[in-house]
């Protein structure tokens, strides 16, 4: 009987376990976003320096347990989207399977970061925003934070995952990276951004000057 009792509360507990794991697995789930989405979809967008870091309690959850976040300190270097004002810190969760973001705090190396704003005016980041060493942006993409993502934030771009894949609107640019190159950081990331032309209809373009009024898919001007 007793050994009956410890196994029964032997599987329970492997069963909440399991579940714990899964639900864990499952917190942090998102599909890739092309850096013009993550900048149109953002409150914030800035580059910057982080020069330090602290785990914080930011509130208790339904249980009455403490939550935990990391606030980085940051030394903002340029703002490319939000309110008037410079952020000194930006919050995230302390693990990567609640879709946290770890961050070199050791003040040598740039960041763009993208993120939301809170009801208390804090800045929070996740996994799934486009936060990237400001060294390993392309040209274009640098370029692009300044005009050319915004010129494109009334278009729609489509992530095709696998073939066959396609746009049902002519104000879609269908993203092809993962397919042709088995990365998100491809050549349409890289060097790319989808515009909308004169008759609504929108384009991959390349390059980083304005574009002309009229021009062909995948030209430069």
């Amino acid at each position: 009987m007793l050994s009956k009792m410890v196994n029964s509360c032997f599987v329970t507990l492997a069963i909440l376990f399991l579940w714990r794991v899964e639900e864990i697995a499952e917190a942090c789930s998102c599909s890739p976003a092309h850096p013009q989405q993550a900048f149109c979809t953002s409150d914030v967008v800035i580059r910057a320096k982080v020069v330090g870091s602290q785990e914080v309690d930011v509130g208790n959850d339904i249980y009455g347990n403490s939550i935990k976040h990391i606030k980085y300190d940051i030394k903002q270097i340029k703002m490319f989207k939000g309110p008037n004002q410079e952020f000194d810190s930006v919050y995230t969760a302390p693990i990567s399977a609640l879709c946290g973001v770890t961050l070199d705090t050791n003040g040598k190396k740039e960041y763009l970061i993208t993120g939301k704003l809170a009801t208390d005016g804090t800045v929070h980041i996740k996994l799934c925003d486009f936060i990237e060493p400001w060294d390993d942006m392309s040209a274009t993409q640098k370029k692009s934070l300044i005009q050319r993502y915004e010129m494109g934030c009334g278009c729609k771009i489509t992530h095709c995952a696998s073939i066959p894949c396609m746009i049902t609107s002519p104000a879609e640019c269908l993203w092809t990276d993962w397919v042709m190159e088995k990365t998100v950081s491809g050549e349409q990331a890289k060097h790319y951004a989808c515009i909308k032309r004169s008759d609504d209809s929108c384009a991959w373009y390349r390059g980083a000057v304005h574009p002309k009024k009229d021009f062909l898919d995948i030209e430069d001007p």
